[in-house]
């Protein structure tokens, strides 16, 4: 980035580095934790990238997508956009709940892929936020090497984006 008329500042370097778009990622076994711990996980590792004019993609499911959902949309100005595989009526009860709660924002936008609602609908929902993003956040199961988060940790590194992984 070239500052014509006056030297870069240290907060200057930190917004052109900062992504503007962002995939996060997350396991939908959460139980395990109290919600307020949630709360500081994402205050601690998403807020520094939910900047104004920053976009987050989220998958639209059960566990950390609708935490992370409701989080942001409480929290933050970011812009939403969230990728179901197939409909939203084939989403899990709750992750509809949080959809519909955070559409009344005006920052979310809902595609419905129309894919399938099985693994390979899941995988292509998940590559088609990462190809739309320029980081990825992860938050999967501590203790786990595969799923549906560690694929998608996967497709970013393949596809050369930086991540952030926070096992929970």
């Amino acid at each position: 980035m070239i500052m014509i008329g006056r030297e870069m500042t240290s907060g200057d370097i930190e917004r052109a580095a900062m992504p503007t778009t962002v995939t996060i990622t997350g396991t939908r076994s959460t139980g395990h934790r109290p919600l307020a711990e949630y709360r500081a996980i994402f205050e601690e590792y998403v807020r520094p990238f939910a900047t104004p004019g920053t976009r987050f993609y989220l998958g639209g499911a059960t566990g950390i997508d609708s935490l992370a959902l409701l989080w942001l949309a409480g929290e933050t100005t970011v812009k939403l956009t969230i990728a179901v595989p197939a409909k939203l009526g084939d989403q899990p009860a709750d992750a509809r709940r949080a959809i519909a709660t955070t559409q009344d924002t005006g920052r979310v936008e809902l595609v419905e892929l129309g894919g399938e609602t099985r693994t390979p609908g899941y995988h292509a929902r998940n590559r088609w936020m990462v190809d739309r993003s320029q980081f990825v956040i992860g938050f999967p199961r501590a203790g786990t090497t595969t799923s549906g988060t560690h694929y998608t940790l996967g497709y970013g590194a393949e596809q050369g984006k930086p991540r952030l992984i926070v096992p929970i």
